[in-house]
């Protein structure tokens, strides 16, 4: 089986690439090399005899010029929840790239009948009710009220979808969710479609925070690498919304985790029995606060001015995007893949300080 994968120059593309390789795949990808730092993986790639073509997915006559494949991994995407409305990109060039370039991806898959793993969010569920969400404070990191998090029974007033261990995949995307989560969300939708009306597999895994060493980190994506490449070269670091406590949690999964699914799902081109929407995340046992984040790089790598920095500048207001707890179910994962993420978030943490050490100008390539 020969694959392809979108933004193949990114973090998680780069990564599944190599894993993919690793066990015995033909792989090639595209990327439009956008996203300072992606020419590093473009260069590794190559070495391991691993095609990468330039094609910008807006563009159709690039994805209708791509190598006929098998199978197609969409891993590209403007990831930022602020995408849009930051200034740095405007809400048509999101659009382009996140919804335009999937449609184009689903003509490529109709023409050769190709298989496709849309790899989506958890920014598609629904921001109003997370937001409302009343929250404890546990050992430094918000916890929801409705149940103590080794409890697996919600309790009657907690909404539909989310329970101790999470939000599942029946939690609501009612807007708002953003224009990037709707972006993720439409591009479900369509992909859903395509394959209903053409016949061809598609499969989403709705991913949780991806996080390991290499990863391209900005404080509104990436946040784990962000964190700790930040603390290490002193970069100013702080707490933003929920009173500035750094209390807010969201959970860790490595991209190499989503491989045994992955493959899995190659293999099966139509299964009734299992649903085509799915969690993938490390779930509430992989999840951290910044706070906790904050303690585990004091104690991993020293005392650092980013320290003084939180304490000196935090920013108390709630931005509009902003949720107090992101803990994605990976429940139905397990029941009908029989998938559970295999990296503890000590050891993806570990292997993202490793690497702050051994680039200490990470941050400056990538920014």
């Amino acid at each position: 089986m020969k694959t392809l994968i979108t933004g193949i120059c990114g973090f998680v593309g780069s990564t599944l690439a190599m894993c993919l390789r690793d066990h015995g795949h033909t792989v090639c990808g595209c990327d439009n090399f956008i996203r300072p730092g992606s020419e590093t993986n473009r260069e590794k790639l190559k070495s391991h005899d691993i095609a990468v073509y330039h094609a910008d997915l807006r563009n159709a006559s690039d994805v209708d010029s791509l190598p006929a494949c098998d199978w197609v991994i969409d891993a590209a995407a403007n990831p930022s929840v602020l995408a849009g409305v930051d200034g740095s990109t405007s809400s048509r060039q999101l659009i382009e790239h996140n919804l335009n370039g999937t449609i184009n991806i689903l003509e490529y898959c109709k023409a050769r009948n190709a298989g496709l793993t849309l790899l989506s969010t958890s920014r598609v569920y629904a921001i109003r009710p997370l937001a409302k969400l009343e929250m404890r404070v546990h050992n430094e990191a918000f916890v929801p009220v409705f149940g103590e998090r080794d409890s697996p029974h919600p309790s009657d007033d907690c909404p539909p979808g989310l329970s101790p261990r999470g939000v599942a995949e029946s939690f609501s995307t009612t807007a708002p969710i953003s224009l990037y989560g709707s972006t993720k969300l439409a591009s479900e939708v369509l992909a859903l479609e395509y394959g209903a009306t053409f016949g061809f597999p598609v499969w989403i895994n709705r991913c949780g925070v991806l996080a390991g060493a290499g990863q391209f980190g900005k404080a509104d994506q990436g946040i784990f690498s962000f964190w700790i490449h930040s603390w290490k070269t002193g970069r100013p670091l702080r707490y933003i919304g929920f009173g500035a406590s750094g209390h807010q949690v969201r959970d860790c999964l490595h991209p190499r985790d989503l491989v045994p699914v992955l493959e899995s799902q190659f293999a099966t081109r139509a299964d009734s029995s299992r649903p085509q929407i799915v969690n993938l995340s490390g779930g509430v046992e992989n999840s951290m606060s910044l706070a906790q984040l904050s303690a585990w790089c004091r104690d991993r790598l020293g005392p650092s001015h980013s320290d003084s920095h939180i304490s000196n500048s935090p920013l108390s207001e709630n931005r509009p995007f902003d949720i107090p707890w992101m803990v994605l179910d990976p429940t139905l994962a397990s029941e009908k893949w029989d998938w559970r993420p295999a990296t503890p978030i000590q050891d993806i943490l570990e292997e993202i300080a490793q690497h702050a050490e051994a680039n200490p100008r990470w941050l400056d390539l990538v920014s």
